[in-house]
């Protein structure tokens, strides 16, 4: 795992040591993402530098290190990720390849670009990337990112100035001589979404390629951007041939694809090990690496002294069943808050899932141990997890059929009580069937009801339904992500899933672990969301996902091989912690400071709509924890960047 940046001076201004000194101001704000060694390389003719911070994981020789020049010298390459079938990439080569100077994946990539042509190889790859490849004779740049999104990548163009890019946003932050404002409709969307979506970023005119694209540039042109992969081909491939096999077969094939996908990851030159939550997501993949393992792997999980937060006891049991070389690190509250003042550095432009905070704690535990953490990211996209995804066939056959006026009376009368409340009344049921936090769900099932007809999947995942109103200058069109949709789509399940796959995953889910591992030095690998994995799993019938109210059903069967269901079977948690409690308490008075009226208003939000539900919360007329959250990461972020 690393950090790559480069640019293109099309001034002509700043000649061999203004692109040296550019491109190294731009290595070092992004030093954290590759610690082990750093190196650059420019062509003061063509106005190009790149720049690379490597942690070393394959290959820890001089023969791995980046940027690098191919045997012809005729490309030079600058990537962050992997790629998890180079012997076989190697062999389409053929026999007149080059003599290998070392056996990095970085160089097989390489050569396979210049020998098959980029897009060809990239496409050949089961990888996560992001990818800078500079044609020398045609000077031409291309940038690739991986077909779900896992690796980062911004880039900015100035016309007459300059093209640059960077895996993190404070690599272009470096840049000299560049104006920043904030761009008001991703400001809108993180308002909405606490992440902003790509291809926005939060400032304007700086852009972050999305999942599965290519970008190529050259001084002739402007920046032209094509999809080199994309989920809506693979739905399109999948209603033409879906899965027609038996369940069994379902089963046989999901445990084959996984546990190859789990193997490829396993291949390292440094330690590695696994996050390990006792979910169904962690426990498939833990159990998956110990069965391909000669001696105990290393798992690591996070323990809470909040028992609606703690899943530790669950990772301690499914980890002595699996005979693992379990870690377990009990956070009190005050370590974990004293991990917030750091988020707005971690973060390079606002970003609010709360459990930013645990996971930035397990990269940190882990990394202690070991380089490279495999972790269960991607599993409720990919195989229906969430509980917007079980609860869609209940919005759709029963609460759809309902009359408007019918859902708006069932609305108010779920919204009458405060979640707390509900949570107090739903509190008398057993442990074992009590979900977490009934009272914020059952607001959500309240906001779908008063939407009526109109898309509940966004009425599910906005934290503030108008987010327009927090704004002093809020722009008038919003996105609406529905454009994306494939008309295949039969259902509302799928279509949920298709939305999370290509927004929710990699904007949230995939950012924060990317942010929070390489601010601990971690490489973090995702096996559920190996594209041949997701490809799969869109063949399948919708009652291989959800079944009896529940989602995943295909990859529990392929767990319970592995683990007793008496181990993982239990209502979803999550990976959070007590925001809404500590507002109240021990993040009071910093979260006073930000909310304060004049610093809203430096922020351009309206303080009156904000001090509102700041007040509800604080008297518990209303838990605003996750919007709260929102608005207290983008003003912790607009302070630390010093704008106004």
């Amino acid at each position: 795992m690393c950090g790559i940046v480069g640019i293109i001076d099309l001034s002509g201004g700043r000649g061999a040591d203004g692109l040296r000194l550019q491109v190294l101001r731009m290595m070092r704000a992004i030093e954290h993402r590759g610690p082990d060694m750093s190196d650059s390389w420019i062509d003061p003719d063509a106005g190009v530098a790149l720049g690379f911070q490597r942690l070393s994981i394959v290959d820890l020789s001089e023969a791995g290190a980046q940027p690098m020049v191919s045997a012809s010298g005729k490309s030079v390459i600058c990537y962050n990720g992997e790629v998890y079938n180079a012997p076989e990439m190697t062999e389409l080569l053929g026999a007149d390849r080059p003599v290998f100077r070392g056996h990095s994946d970085t160089e097989v990539l390489l050569e396979a670009c210049e020998k098959l042509g980029a897009v060809e190889a990239v496409r050949a790859t089961i990888a996560m990337f992001a990818i800078s490849l500079w044609d020398r004779q045609t000077r031409t740049l291309r940038l690739f990112r991986d077909r779900l999104g896992i690796k980062p990548l911004y880039w900015i163009y100035r016309p007459g100035n300059l093209f640059a890019f960077g895996s993190e946003l404070h690599a272009l932050r470096a840049l000299d001589g560049l104006n920043w404002s904030i761009d008001q409709r991703g400001l809108l969307e993180y308002m909405r979404t606490a992440y902003v979506p790509a291809p926005r970023t939060i400032y304007q005119g700086v852009q972050q390629l999305m999942p599965g694209q290519m970008l190529t540039f050259n001084e002739q042109h402007e920046p032209r951007i094509e999809d080199f992969w994309s989920l809506a081909d693979s739905v399109r491939q999948s209603a033409r041939q879906p899965f027609d096999g038996s369940e069994d077969q379902a089963v046989e094939a999901l445990e084959s694809l996984l546990s190859d996908a789990v193997g490829r990851r396993m291949v390292a030159d440094v330690p590695l090990g696994a996050f390990l939550s006792g979910g169904y997501d962690s426990s498939t993949v833990a159990a998956l690496m110990q069965a391909q393992s000669q001696s105990p792997i290393r798992t690591y999980s996070i323990g809470f002294d909040v028992d609606a937060y703690n899943e530790a006891d669950h990772a301690d049991a499914v980890a002595a069943h699996l005979g693992t070389d379990h870690t377990r690190f009990n956070v009190s509250s005050d370590e974990a808050l004293d991990i917030i003042p750091k988020l707005s550095e971690i973060y390079d432009q606002p970003f609010a899932d709360s459990s930013q905070i645990p996971t930035f704690l397990v990269s940190q535990l882990a990394r202690q141990h070991v380089t490279v953490a495999l972790s269960g990211d991607g599993g409720d996209e990919v195989f229906a997890g969430y509980n917007r995804h079980t609860q869609a066939d209940m919005i759709e056959s029963r609460i759809g059929s309902l009359p408007s006026a019918v859902r708006k009376v069932a609305s108010g009368g779920i919204r009458s009580m405060s979640p707390k409340m509900w949570d107090q009344i739903i509190g008398v049921l057993p442990s074992r069937v009590r979900p977490q936090h009934p009272g914020e769900k059952l607001h959500k099932v309240a906001d779908i009801m008063r939407v009526g007809d109109g898309d509940p999947y966004r009425a599910l995942t906005s934290l503030w339904q108008q987010p327009e109103s927090l704004l002093t200058d809020a722009p008038s069109i919003q996105p609406d992500q529905s454009e994306q949709l494939p008309s295949e789509l039969p259902d509302l399940l799928s279509r949920m899933q298709f939305a999370d796959t290509i927004g929710y995953m990699p904007g949230d889910c995939l950012t924060k672990v990317d942010r929070a591992s390489m601010a601990a030095s971690l490489e973090v690998r995702v096996p559920l969301i190996d594209h041949r994995v997701v490809e799969f799993a869109w063949t399948l019938p919708k009652h291989m996902k959800v079944r009896d109210g529940a989602g995943k059903w295909l990859l529990r069967q392929v767990l319970y091989k592995h683990v007793p269901k008496s181990l993982v079977d239990r209502p979803k948690m999550g990976f959070g912690v007590p925001i809404d409690q500590w507002l109240r308490g021990p993040l009071r008075d910093w979260a006073e400071d930000l909310l304060e009226p004049h610093e809203l208003s430096l922020g351009g939000l309206r303080h009156s709509v904000i001090r509102e539900a700041w007040s509800n919360h604080l008297n518990g007329r209303a838990n605003n924890q996750y919007g709260l959250w929102t608005i207290l990461m983008y003003q912790a972020w607009r302070r630390r960047e010093k704008l106004a």
